[in-house]
């Protein structure tokens, strides 16, 4: 029965994550709706979870970790230029749109990635191979869910009338809504950098495998860029002001659960399942936001924008097949090639007593 719940315990956590994420974003809009700007909330939230996290990185770790470095910091310092950049422009665009079509927007983030990594030569690319090709494609039908989820609304529901149903090629035909496409345009440039940062964070935990510390001075750098942009942008000092109560409860939320909660179960659940299993979490993320951007935000369902993140989600999947594939490829020769060693070589005892090859 216990290995049973523990055996759970990463699918508990990551629907919590993607509890937590969607929670951020609806928390994030609503207080940027009572008056607080981005800037100031980005610096809050990235202030408190790096403060939560100084004692684990650094006490509870003092010994360990190895030392850091002026290289380092500089790497540290561009995880936060990407950070500030993503979040500031992720929550502007959820301020123009809603918490739901920001959610589906941020499944292109695995193709953004899988283009970048190809690039600087972190992916192979082959055209012959079927996940390359799964990527690929996987990548670009992800993009046209996005600009179908972007122009094609259609009907608000999908109990259609008999004039709707007459007017049902509107879904079909982009409706230019500006407010609209800017949204989806920061929310653009918001998966750009997210996957410029998670190319980034890889070549850094290369080089200093300590989570922790990474994460810490990526929340510190971030809260001091978007502190230095609002005190630039915004010279409103009533944006600073943590009033109403739902700025501070925003905050609060952003700074625990938004930030330092969701690195931590990320982190765990990566160490015991790998990263695809927390990939593959991320689409749930969209039935979520949906909902609780109807209930609670007042957000118009548009049956253009399901059909638009169905698309998304497809592509999306396309591409952890194509990863998938191309893992259980390399550990089927990495098993090949333990066995051919262990035809060669004849097992040899440890001090132990055990055998080993």
């Amino acid at each position: 029965m216990a290995m049973k719940m523990e055996g759970a315990l990463p699918y508990v956590g990551m629907i919590s994550n993607q509890f937590a994420q969607v929670g951020l974003m609806i928390v994030g809009k609503a207080a940027m709706s009572s008056g607080m700007t981005n800037f100031t909330f980005v610096f809050y939230s990235n202030l408190l979870a790096a403060l939560l996290l100084f004692l684990p990185a650094f006490l509870f770790q003092g010994s360990t970790r190895p030392p850091l470095s002026f290289s380092l910091i500089c790497g540290f310092f561009l995880l936060g230029i990407l950070g500030c950049t993503a979040q500031l422009t992720g929550y502007t665009g959820i301020n123009y749109t809603s918490a739901s079509f920001a959610s589906a927007m941020l499944n292109l983030i695995p193709g953004f990635t899988f283009l970048l990594a190809i690039t600087f030569r972190m992916e192979k690319l082959d055209l012959a191979s079927s996940s390359t090709m799964a990527k690929g494609i996987g990548t670009i039908v992800s993009i046209i869910g996005a600009f179908i989820a972007t122009l094609c609304k259609g009907p608000q529901n999908l109990t259609m009338s008999a004039s709707t149903r007459s007017n049902f090629r509107h879904l079909y035909l982009p409706q230019l809504d500006l407010t609209w496409i800017i949204g989806a345009a920061f929310l653009l440039v918001d998966c750009l950098a997210s996957s410029a940062f998670l190319v980034a964070q890889a070549s850094i935990l290369k080089i200093y495998p300590v989570e922790l510390v990474v994460v810490f001075f990526y929340f510190l750098f971030t809260a001091i860029l978007s502190a230095l942009v609002s005190l630039i942008v915004d010279r409103d000092i009533n944006a600073w002001m943590l009033t109403p109560d739902m700025r501070w409860l925003a905050v609060i939320y952003s700074g625990v659960f938004g930030s330092a909660f969701q690195v931590s179960v990320v982190v765990w659940c990566i160490r015991k399942k790998g990263p695809l299993f927390v990939a593959v979490f991320h689409p749930l993320g969209i039935v979520i936001a949906a909902a609780l951007g109807i209930i609670f935000l007042g957000d118009i369902f548009y049956v253009g924008s399901l059909v638009g993140w169905t698309i998304i989600v497809i592509g999306f999947y396309c591409v952890m097949w194509g990863k998938s594939k191309e893992m259980r490829v390399a550990n089927d020769n990495l098993a090949v090639n333990i066995e051919s060693r262990g035809d060669k070589a004849p097992l040899l005892e440890n001090g132990d007593g055990e055998a080993e090859i």
